[in-house]
């Protein structure tokens, strides 16, 4: 498997990359879109003498990899969506405790119990966070198959470097589909976790982990910490990818897999003589404000398209500074946004923006 191209469904290439980058405990509850997940480590991990719970819920799933991490061994749990929203206060806590958790969220619709219709909703959830306290989680979105294999490597050896909770968001639609893939061998180098890890203390002094803190000023402390961790993550680790940018008069943006059909309208409208370029945000955190500010500044334009209400449009505002127009072509649930329809959207918006401008 690992020196071929295979055909893999993205849940399962997933959950083989996990065990790729040696994960050795799996803890979920399952969910649709991405049951087929612990489904498929269910077998793997016992195969393989790894440790693998079906937990009595999402709750007590990431708990158990709350108290896995802990050791110092790599652990995972998967879910979708409303069943995220369960492990918001696990997650702060990981944050707070300095635990490199790895979550996959392959989302469905919302709000509440929604359906399992694919939509790019938990943007927010997973960027913001629904957990206490000042806390920043590193969010990854893979737009194909091999990216979901490429990511979850990514996603291990991140949490394990910077020791805080990594989401691999991806979506209903990229979970379920099948494509060509190749499986290499995890290219990361492991990580010492031996000044932290909680393994017993026969030959060295006891330690604890926890985020009670009493003391006001050591909590300050510790929070400036946990920020000046994630400017470094900033600097090092923020992600995208660009395409025709240079010339273009707008930039298609979009995360995860909605990135392939703006690449395909990218082309269309080139055709069509309109100058138009593609920006993806790899890392939605941490997010590359920078880039986009700059491209800004050379009076591009851009036309944010996502499954949701807008909720990736608000930090594209935000990075522009008011340099430029920033429109939103969406819808919140179900089919994808059809090639032909982001194109007439753009046109639209050309129009309008160029009759403002004269």
């Amino acid at each position: 498997m690992e020196n071929k191209k295979v055909l893999i469904k993205g849940n399962y290439a997933i959950a083989q990359a996990a065990v790729n980058a040696g994960c050795q405990c799996y803890f979920g509850y399952p969910i649709t879109p991405q049951t087929e997940i612990g489904e498929y480590l269910s077998g793997k991990m016992q195969e393989l003498g790894r440790g693998y719970v079906c937990a009595e819920s999402e709750i007590a799933a990431i708990n158990m990899v709350l108290g896995a991490v802990s050791t110092g061994v790599k652990a995972m749990t998967s879910s979708s969506s409303c069943a995220v929203a369960l492990m918001q206060e696990a997650l702060s806590y990981a944050c707070g405790d300095e635990l490199p958790i790895v979550l996959v969220n392959v989302m469905r619709a919302g709000p509440g119990l929604g359906y399992i219709y694919p939509a790019q909703g938990d943007y927010n959830q997973s960027v913001y966070g629904g957990g206490n306290g000042d806390y920043k989680i590193i969010v990854i979105a893979p737009s194909t198959v091999q990216e979901c294999i490429d990511y979850t490597y990514k996603a291990f050896y991140l949490a394990q470097k910077y020791r805080n909770p990594v989401i691999l968001l991806a979506d209903g639609l990229l979970g379920q589909m099948m494509e060509p893939a190749v499986f290499g061998e995890y290219p990361y180098p492991e990580i010492d976790n031996s000044s932290w890890a909680l393994t017993g203390a026969k030959n060295r002094p006891a330690r604890a982990i926890y985020s009670l803190e009493p003391n006001e000023n050591k909590q300050n402390v510790k929070i400036k910490h946990l920020f000046e961790k994630f400017e470094t993550i900033t600097k090092n680790e923020t992600a995208w990818d660009e395409f025709n940018v240079e010339d273009a008069d707008v930039i298609l943006t979009a995360f995860g897999s909605m990135t392939r059909n703006i690449k395909a309208a990218m082309k269309v409208l080139r055709e069509k003589g309109i100058k138009a370029g593609c920006f993806r945000p790899i890392t939605l955190n941490p997010f590359p404000y920078g880039r986009i500010k700059e491209l800004a500044g050379r009076g591009k334009d851009f036309v944010v398209v996502e499954m949701n209400m807008g909720q990736m449009f608000k930090d594209v505002k935000y990075a522009v500074e008011g340099q430029s127009n920033v429109s939103l072509v969406n819808r919140p649930v179900g089919e994808w946004l059809r090639v032909e329809e982001i194109v007439s959207a753009v046109e639209k918006i050309m129009e309008k923006n160029y009759a403002a401008s004269v």
